[in-house]
């Protein structure tokens, strides 16, 4: 089954910067995407919400997760190869978007199967080009696979 239905669209972003978590908010309030975002703030809590263990049992699959890199814990390297190695979570969507412009992290993130790498923008107007972009290409262009649960 796909979907393609916006407003049943699920994103996680992992980040633990609050003022990261506040743009991407605003970027997507203001480019009117009717999705349902989820934080993780950390690499653990974004294991626990894919894998839906502890308070996030009930979590929905998301159908896109926006990884940082840099985050408290386990590292977004190490989410990213949990999410990408694991045959139940590898065919969601995992867009890198972090301040590292390394390229030992962008071919990493690409070994391990990230389907994109962006640095983050540092204002408002270009975060909302990327968040139109990602609205653009994951929402209206691609189908998406509407996992068990959701």
């Amino acid at each position: 089954m796909v979907t393609t239905p916006e407003a049943n669209m699920h994103i996680l972003l992992v980040e633990d910067n609050p003022g990261d978590i506040r743009l991407v908010r605003e970027a997507l309030a203001m480019a009117r995407l009717q999705c349902q975002l989820h934080v993780a703030t950390d690499g653990d809590e974004a294991i626990d919400f894919l894998r839906r263990r502890g308070r996030h049992a009930q979590a929905p699959r998301p159908h896109l997760v926006l990884l940082d890199l840099n985050l408290p814990g386990r590292h977004g390297r190490e989410v990213l190869r949990e999410a990408k190695l694991n045959p139940e979570l590898r065919s969601i969507p995992v867009i890198v978007l972090t301040t590292s412009q390394s390229e030992d992290d962008v071919v990493y993130a690409y070994d391990l199967y990230a389907n994109c790498y962006i640095a983050k923008p540092s204002n408002l107007d270009e975060f909302m080009g990327i968040v139109k972009m990602i609205d653009n290409f994951w929402f209206s262009m691609v189908i998406l696979p509407h996992g068990e649960g959701t």
